[in-house]
């Protein structure tokens, strides 16, 4: 098949765009903070917490609104065994912004928090924070992988390029940017690639509901046509396993909320930007492909129903309309892979260089080992992108590691007075092997845990005729481990405490020295600007680092320390 030129051009037009709003951003902020002594460093991680309601509300969308969100919600809708019903992503990320905004974001940005390691390391120490980040840092590589490998995927498909040409071009771009730019570049990026996103979609939708050889979606929504109808439907067995997927989507990617407001305007630009792949998956469902350039088979029976956004652009809508489409999806894949780099960037730079090795590190020295990993994780990223064809199935496995280790232990340094080191280990232990014995069939990783109501299944690849079999856990053990983990942390900090203070065992076999710590961090250490900080409490946010702050929180609890959120909460007793 030809390169479609009209198509490299569009793309390159698109991607130069991005390119200069990124370089305009880093060079018109670069002297941000310099005048209020704030920390290159930590401009460049948070962005000075002046970012705006507008350029933040949009950052914080695209950030979630990837190429795997988008492309994840048609190929749900599109699916016969599935349909809209099943498509929970949408509503379950609105959900997790909610409950992020209303139960982290406030005690996260008045404790002066930089990144989400932090409340760790002050309270569990500098080796816990270590040891924290690795399912951290395994998330957002393999989700930039995932999401890279899906752009590549889609490129192929509509303008017939080499695969490993366009994610190494796209990671570039968003490579550099960020490095130059930090938050300010992949903010100001963001507004630009959520409004492609949006406008592309949009515009190819009409083109596609036209096309001839699509049938009316209002009707195939309850009535099988060419297949079963999209809306889809749960049965009765399948209810409570559904409630565990929603429940899951609902808490997973709460972690990285950074204010009250963003986050509920996030959970509806979330839910506005899913509508169009909603309706793409329905006219992928809703289509004669016999009549279309496609050919007779369908996608889901070549195994393609991942690509059914892309197809639908490709063969449904005319060549000029579908690259439209395309800018969108190659701007949602590069706004979720920018940030996931400079968030795995931050945490390494702040939580494990300097907090953990090089406390003495100048400001200067930061910002150089930020960009240096900026490229390396960038980089490993699209190796894996390009290498690893279970890309998917290690981001799948590596955001669950999030959802049942951090998030318990998240919930435990913000709201759970005396818990220690050792119930941190106890409870990473515990969360890690109930979550690994379950397995993992997107890996091919055998279950050792057998959970209550497992069936065997069996998966048959169309294109070779292989059948695959594997084990679905009907049961909730996903939850149920992260559960455990959060008990087991509990428990297990409150019965060293007692043991440690009531004598039954001797402070010299504290050898993680938690009890009474002398390793665990101080205010002054995790937060590097003195002036914001009150040494009898923990330190609060300044009412406004600049102007555009100010405007964005009416609510002025949001940035002041209220009794809840105050220092001795957090402190062992």
């Amino acid at each position: 098949m030809a390169i479609h030129a009209e198509g490299i051009v569009a793309i390159v037009i698109f991607y130069l765009l991005i390119l200069c709003v990124g370089i305009w951003a880093a060079w018109k902020n670069k002297d941000s903070g310099v005048g209020e002594g704030s920390d290159r460093s930590e401009i460049i991680m948070v962005g000075g917490r002046d970012i705006g309601l507008f350029v933040g509300g949009f950052t914080m969308t695209a950030t979630w609104v990837g190429g795997g969100y988008i492309n994840g919600t048609a190929e749900y809708v599109y699916l016969p065994d599935f349909g809209l019903a099943w498509a929970q992503a949408p509503f379950g990320y609105a959900m997790s912004l909610v409950v992020g905004g209303l139960f982290f974001a406030k005690p996260m940005r008045s404790r002066g928090y930089v990144t989400m390691l932090d409340p760790f390391q002050q309270i569990y120490g500098k080796r816990m924070g270590g040891l924290l980040f690795i399912p951290a840092l395994m998330g957002e590589i393999f989700w930039s992988a995932a999401i890279l490998s899906a752009l590549g995927a889609t490129l192929s498909v509509i303008v017939d390029i080499d695969i490993n040409m366009s994610v190494i071009i796209s990671a570039m771009i968003a490579i550099f940017y960020t490095l130059v730019g930090g938050l300010y570049s992949v903010a100001y990026t963001d507004v630009v690639q959520l409004f492609c996103i949006f406008l592309g979609l949009w515009i190819s939708v009409p083109f596609a509901l036209a096309n001839p050889a699509v049938a009316d979606i209002g009707v195939s929504a309850k009535k099988a046509i060419y297949q079963t109808a999209w809306l889809g439907k749960i049965e009765p067995e399948d209810a409570w396993l559904s409630c565990f997927h929603w429940i899951c989507h609902a808490l997973l990617p709460s972690l990285s909320t950074y204010a009250q407001v963003l986050s509920f305007l996030a959970a509806f630009g979330c839910l506005v930007m899913a509508v169009p792949s909603v309706l793409i998956g329905a006219i992928g469902a809703s289509t004669d492909w016999n009549q279309t350039s496609y050919g007779a088979i369908p996608p889901k029976d070549k195994d393609q129903s991942d690509m059914i956004l892309p197809i639908v652009l490709q063969h449904l809508c005319p060549s000029y309309i579908s690259f439209f489409g395309l800018g969108a999806v190659s701007a949602a894949v590069m706004s979720s892979a920018d940030s996931s780099i400079l968030s795995a960037s931050s945490m390494f730079a702040r939580n494990i260089y300097h907090l953990a090795f090089r406390q003495s590190a100048s400001d200067r020295e930061i910002v150089w080992v930020m960009r240096i990993t900026i490229f390396v994780f960038g980089s490993l990223a699209t190796a894996m992108a390009l290498l690893t064809g279970t890309v998917y199935g290690l981001w799948y496995l590596s955001s669950d590691l999030v959802y049942v280790i951090i998030f318990p232990q998240l919930i435990c340094v913000l709201f759970i007075k005396g818990t220690n080191t050792y119930g941190s280990v106890a409870g990473y232990v515990f969360g890690l092997l109930l979550r690994i014995g379950g397995g993992e069939p997107y890996l091919k990783l055998p279950p050792f845990i057998y959970y209550p109501g497992w069936v065997a299944q069996e998966k048959i690849h169309h294109l070779t005729g292989d059948v695959e079999h594997y084990v679905q856990q009907r049961f909730p053990f996903k939850s149920i481990s992260m559960l455990a983990s959060f008990v087991a942390n509990v428990a297990f900090s409150y019965l060293t405490k007692y043991l440690f203070e009531s004598g039954t065992v001797s402070h010299k076999y504290d050898f993680l020295d938690a009890v009474h710590s002398k390793e665990v961090m101080d205010k002054t250490t995790l937060v590097g600007n003195q002036d914001n900080i009150i040494l009898s409490e923990l330190a609060p946010v300044r009412q406004a680092l600049g102007g555009a702050l100010a405007g964005t929180f009416t609510n002025t609890d949001v940035l002041s320390d209220d009794g809840e959120s105050s220092g001795e909460s957090l402190h062992n007793e």
